[in-house]
């Protein structure tokens, strides 16, 4: 860096977004300042899933070779709950793994290690108070005791980014728009959770869970396998956990203890509990994400597909694309929004937009559906399995005519059903 205070690129936040953002610049030979409030990257990070092998490739080849992976994700699995009872189905696959789970404290430490081995300079514990303007072009950051000053800020601050607002890119966000993520990370022998997930020691599984202690509100379960830990919790809009008035700590314990989930954590330890915000508005929430000098990625510009549960590898494409955008932006020496504005381009050109515009509805769709997808569905399903497996007096035509009626008959079926007919469609029309 030719001047301690002054550098060509600032990227604030040292998430998947940043560090793709940091790592991509400073391959191209550009002077970049990735700052992060955390005492170490990740030191913030209560993510609990995966991160995809194709998107993390193009930015850390061969990453599984080296990275701080967990598993491997080859087995795929969706619970469907009812109170005391549940329908699960499981795809499992073979061949090269398309997710793996990761600790993002230790993933997120290792990535940046790769970035500052590019020529990155990497600075923990140091939060931005704000950014630094003149005539209302941003021109660095401020951190209450030092300024840092560059041609070009990426804003990878999180679901929240105050930065963002601060530029009137962004609003307060909706309760509608925002979801609440708890988790816990519960110890188990390695054999125990090989044995229970049916997985081997080079694989591993992921889970949803649709229903039982989450019926009737926007909100989703899930469960990892890590090498010798579970991670299991649930994501639940603001608004639904506000309405129903709902201690998200007792909703997590619902679902620990309900009897389909029970047998697969029993006898685990807890070492961890944290929760975090996720952007869950889509298409429709994302802002502005480019001004004169200034672009936002990541969560900190609502670029998460809750449809198809994708945060980490959108993420890390739109830093990677600011990061192209502001190379070319540096050898043209100009740094207008007009210029910048490429980087939108690349996004929409890209999986990014091209998957949210997609589901830009679909949301909303759901949420009017909500009882059910989360309630009817899984009883139906329940219902039907166990007519299926079941022997008694009753003649089975007469179980299937009484089931067909009533799933036909029943509103909330019919007025719903076609919803699976439209959330296909949209898939196969882009």
């Amino acid at each position: 860096m030719s001047n301690k205070n002054k550098t060509e690129v600032i990227v604030v936040g040292a998430g998947p977004a940043g560090v793709s953002a940091a790592i991509t610049l400073a391959r191209s030979g550009k002077e970049v300042l990735l700052v992060e409030r955390g005492d170490f990257a990740g030191d913030k990070n209560v993510f609990g899933g995966t991160i995809y092998t194709e998107q993390t490739a193009e930015i850390f080849p061969e990453f599984w070779k080296t990275a701080p992976i967990e598993r491997a994700v080859s087995s795929q699995k969706i619970f469907m709950l009812t109170d005391n009872s549940s329908v699960q189905f499981e795809y499992k696959y073979e061949g090269e793994a398309n997710a793996y789970t990761v600790y993002r404290s230790k993933w997120d430490k290792w990535c940046v290690l790769q970035a500052q081995k590019e020529g990155a300079f990497f600075a923990p514990k140091t939060l931005v108070k704000e950014l630094i303007l003149d005539n209302g072009k941003v021109v660095g950051i401020d951190t209450g005791m030092e300024k840092f000053y560059s041609d070009i800020v990426i804003i990878a601050d999180g679901v929240n980014s105050l930065l963002a607002k601060q530029l009137g890119l962004r609003n307060k966000i909706k309760d509608k728009d925002v979801s609440l993520s708890v988790k816990e990370v519960i110890k188990l022998p390695k054999e125990k959770i090989e044995d229970r997930f049916l997985i081997n020691e080079n694989t591993g599984a992921g889970c949803k869970i649709l229903g039982g202690p989450l019926k009737d509100m926007m909100a989703l379960g899930f469960m990892y396998t890590n090498k010798d830990t579970i991670s299991l919790g649930f994501s639940a809009g603001i608004d639904d956990l506000k309405k129903h008035k709902i201690i998200p700590y007792e909703l997590l314990e619902q679902l620990k203890n309900h009897p389909s989930i029970l047998p697969y954590i029993k006898n685990g330890v807890t070492v961890e509990y944290s929760s975090h915000l996720i952007p869950e508005g889509g298409f429709n929430s994302i802002p502005k994400i480019y001004d004169n000098r200034v672009m936002i990625a990541g969560d900190a510009a609502m670029l998460v597909n809750n449809v198809h549960f994708e945060g980490t590898n959108l993420a890390m494409l739109s830093g990677r694309l600011a990061a192209e955008t502001a190379i070319d932006a540096l050898n043209r020496q100009d740094f207008s929004a007009s210029v910048l504005s490429d980087y939108y381009k690349k996004l929409q050109n890209s999986i990014v937009m091209k998957d949210l515009e997609t589901h830009k509805n679909t949301i909303d769709v759901l949420r009017k559906n909500i009882h059910a997808l989360t309630s009817l569905y899984p009883e139906f399903a329940c219902e039907f399995f166990d007519i299926l497996t079941s022997a008694d007096s009753i003649p089975k035509k007469v179980k299937y005519n009484n089931f067909m009626k009533k799933f036909i008959k029943h509103k909330g079926i019919s007025s719903s059903f076609p919803l699976l007919v439209y959330v296909l469609e949209k898939c196969i029309k882009k």
